[in-house]
């Protein structure tokens, strides 16, 4: 194999249209004189003809005998052009936001979905974006189309929804790749809206509720086994000290009693109805005293009087 033979790749970047370094020939070179003459004759008329202003965001590619002069772009500022052999393309360099239209995109999951996005890119080169390329930016808009289906075929509807960020730059770097010959560099890709038929939003919301549902139902349970355990360790605490348990209920009574709005049922313990109606308590029974009757305290009232002289 010729060592001195170009691969295939760099063969192909020294046909592009931009990349030629053939100089004028005799012919040029006696036409580019008599434009030169023609304006010396015609001046100071002719200045304002070849004098063009160039924006600072812009650039100007001038063709000179149909070739690219001095292999670049010129500007910003003033450029000359020579009449007759002299023709200039502006290029703007500024970053361009192209709209993708709703891509009707089948998912590797047999789910059909709309997707549309954005992307953001510059010139970096105009004498590639000029002459490599008919319309570079009707080109670019077209690539990026094709890159947005191609790239979300190959997903399913969970990643797409779930990896829009990653799904974006891997467009973002496919284009960039593609486009690098045009002197076209992207910046940014957004993947705007994703839309879905309404049964499967349908689906996919109930689906989203039951699981919220199974996830409230869990919650519920393990704050009741929380609670329980809880409420033992207090019984435990307050088997110790029966005091407890009347403090408690006195603090629940008055957390009541603070709005004022209920009827509330106070049980006494029963040590305190000792002395109280007869009633005694001991050894949880109660003992109820026997009083005598009218006619008894009569006939014992009179025997006490008979008592006295």
């Amino acid at each position: 194999m010729d060592s001195g033979a170009s691969s295939p790749e760099k063969q192909d970047k020294e046909n592009l249209v931009g990349i030629n370094k053939n100089q004028l020939g005799v012919c040029g070179w006696i036409l580019f004189l008599l434009s030169l003459l023609l304006v010396i004759i015609t001046f100071p008329i002719s200045i304002w003809m070849c004098v063009k202003i160039i924006k600072e965001y812009e650039r100007a590619v001038v063709f000179r005998l149909g070739r690219i002069q001095a292999g670049k772009a010129k500007g910003p500022g003033l450029i000359l052009v020579l009449p007759c052999i002299d023709v200039f393309v502006k290029v703007d360099l500024r970053t361009v936001t192209c709209n993708i239209p709703p891509q009707e995109i089948l998912t590797r999951d047999s789910v059909t979905t709309q997707v549309d996005g954005v992307v953001y890119y510059r010139i970096y080169s105009a004498v590639s974006a000029v002459a490599n390329v008919h319309d570079v930016h009707q080109a670019t808009f077209l690539l990026a189309q094709t890159t947005l289906r191609n790239v979300l075929g190959t997903q399913t509807l969970s990643q797409i929804l779930a990896g829009r960020e990653e799904i974006a730059h891997s467009i973002q770097t496919l284009l960039d790749d593609a486009t690098e010959l045009w002197g076209i560099r992207v910046a940014r890709v957004e993947i705007k809206d994703v839309r879905i038929p309404v049964q499967l939003q349908r689906s996919m919301a109930a689906e989203a509720e039951a699981t919220r549902e199974a996830r409230a139902r869990v919650l519920a349970a393990e704050g009741e086994m929380n609670a329980s355990k809880s409420l033992k360790s207090a019984s435990m605490v307050l088997a110790e000290s029966p005091i407890a348990l009347q403090l408690r209920y006195l603090q629940t009574l008055t957390t009541v009693a603070t709005e004022k709005n209920s009827t509330i049922v106070f049980p006494l313990p029963m040590n305190i109805l000792e002395g109280i109606g007869g009633v005694s308590y001991d050894s949880n029974k109660i003992i109820t005293k026997k009083y005598p009757s009218r006619g008894e305290c009569h006939a014992k009232i009179r025997s006490d009087l008979c008592k006295f002289p």
